[in-house]
């Protein structure tokens, strides 16, 4: 039997990506994010929260870490992951995402939650920086308005 294993997540992180590096040199990052959904209960519409822990890996690692902080909002596309361990004999499992696809979301000023502050930024931050970012991210946004052909 074929097996699809897809996840397309939206939200907003709840707290700031946490870089590391194995030892082979690689960037990994660890982030968590708050997915919204709006269910009805009882003639009232009410937030559901969902938190999901997500893992990204190489350029997309280093990007979040340089990029995101808590409650920027951001897509994850991956797939999802079960870790299980074993800790004073007690089995423990965990479903997380392993993302393969990361977007920024938010404007470029981060007047949207996007970016970190710091000392090397003015303003809206290193516009340089985010266009190397951006340029890293796959196809698939929508062109400016000026390109579109009618």
């Amino acid at each position: 039997m074929a097996s699809y294993n897809r996840v397309i997540l939206m939200g907003n992180l709840t707290r700031d990506p946490e870089l590391r590096y194995i030892p082979s040199g690689t960037a990994v990052s660890n982030l968590g994010l708050a997915v919204n959904d709006r269910v009805k209960r009882n003639d009232q519409w009410i937030d559901e929260v969902t938190f999901v822990d997500v893992t990204l890996w190489a350029r997309d690692a280093e990007i979040a870490n340089e990029y995101l902080s808590k409650g920027s909002p951001v897509l994850i596309e991956g797939r999802l992951k079960l870790d299980q361990w074993e800790k004073d004999g007690q089995k423990h499992s965990k479903l997380k995402v392993v993302c393969d696809r990361l977007r920024l979301v938010g404007s470029r000023d981060g007047s949207r939650g996007g970016g970190r502050g710091g000392s090397g930024s003015s303003g809206g931050g290193d516009q340089s920086h985010y266009d190397e970012a951006e340029q890293y991210m796959p196809a698939g946004a929508p062109p400016p308005n000026d390109d579109i052909p009618f």
